[in-house]
């Protein structure tokens, strides 16, 4: 052997025999309990209720405020979290008896602040008051399906009213304005024209018009039905015997389910007029006040959906709003218009004593 090798060997041999000894030790076998690869049921389950309660603590206070990017987009997470909680409560329901039914979804709505009852029509005015937004709201019992209508402006195409103007014209003991419109000129007069599709009696204003831009038709069937839907052709429309409507955008809720808000429409707070309707038929007339600082800001379309969840509303529309919203009841305007004043607008939906 060379003397390099012997050195070499030298050097090593020191770790060649740890090594040695080491590999010669055996082990006993590691043994991991049970218990630690498995979860607490019991602290699952206690957690699980903190974060129930916690969500219904914000839901209390929830929504959408003018604050930074980041907290509006994690108040809008918040919302959409709730929504699915409230979708599960809604898929949930039981059957109720008709009187029960109507007992659980006037006592959501709270304590009516007037009345009116006939042969025609029971209608019940509340006060709607959040956090961010305050309002009117009419529940409404139709003895009669023809108690109620949409109205054109003083009666007759082209021509504009006010809410109040045109339950005083047709002695209506309710009215909130109903859908969309733009103004035009017409031989050198002004003329408002309905967006959409427009129905009185049972006749189309103007021809019928394809859906486009998530725009509805909202309204009622013969047997005065909340129906509506998207429609790109008549007869789709028609297959729903609708005796009068208007059209606007988006639609907020169907069949007790949330829908989809088009981007452009999302987290605005603005002023709100609403249609809905309740599984016994009875409907839901809302208004929202906005762009009121101090009083009202308005509520984003996403709250809308919330508070309607959370009253118990099927099927809802979102009409024309801002400065249209309106709240008729026994001939005064309850609301706060965000004009100022009343707006002239293409159709109003009445409901008759």
């Amino acid at each position: 052997m060379g003397k390099s090798n012997r050195f070499l060997f030298l050097a090593t041999a020191p770790f060649l025999g740890m090594f040695l000894a080491v590999s010669s030790i055996t082990l006993p076998p590691v043994r991991l309990e049970k218990n630690l690869l498995s979860l607490d049921l019991n602290e699952f389950t206690r957690g699980t209720t903190a974060v129930q309660a916690q969500l219904d603590l914000t839901r209390e206070g929830i929504g959408l405020i003018r604050l930074s990017t980041e907290d509006q987009q994690r108040q809008y997470e918040e919302q959409q979290r709730l929504l699915q909680e409230l979708v599960q409560r809604s898929q949930e329901q039981k059957e109720f008896s008709d009187e029960v039914y109507e007992q659980q979804i006037t006592a959501r709505l709270g304590t009516p602040v007037d009345v009116h009852r006939s042969d025609q029509v029971e209608v019940m005015v509340f006060k709607i008051i959040e956090k961010e937004y305050r309002g009117y709201a009419a529940k409404v019992k139709l003895f009669n399906p023809e108690a109620i209508e949409v109205a054109l402006g003083q009666g007759q195409p082209g021509k504009a009213e006010t809410t109040l103007d045109a339950v005083q014209r047709t002695g209506a003991v309710l009215g909130i304005n109903g859908g969309g419109f733009y103004w035009t000129s017409r031989q050198g007069e002004p003329q408002i024209v309905p967006i959409g599709n427009t129905m009185i009696n049972g006749e189309l204003v103007g021809g019928f018009s394809p859906s486009h831009d998530d725009l509805f038709f909202a309204g009622f069937s013969r047997e005065s039905r909340l129906i509506g839907g998207v429609f790109s052709r008549e007869e789709e429309l028609l297959a729903l015997n609708p005796r009068e409507g208007v059209s606007f955008v988006p639609v907020l809720l169907a069949g007790r389910l949330p829908q989809n808000i088009p981007a452009k429409w999302q987290r605005e707070k603005q002023p709100r007029t609403v249609i809905g309707q309740y599984a016994n038929g009875d409907l839901l007339m809302m208004v929202i006040d906005g762009r009121q600082a101090g009083w009202s800001n308005g509520a984003t379309l996403e709250e809308l959906q919330i508070k309607l969840m959370q009253l118990g509303v099927v099927d809802a529309y979102n009409l024309d709003g801002g400065g249209s919203s309106t709240f008729v009841f026994n001939g005064k305007v309850l609301n706060r218009p965000s004009d100022g004043n009343s707006r002239p607008v293409a159709t109003n939906i009445l409901v008759y004593p």
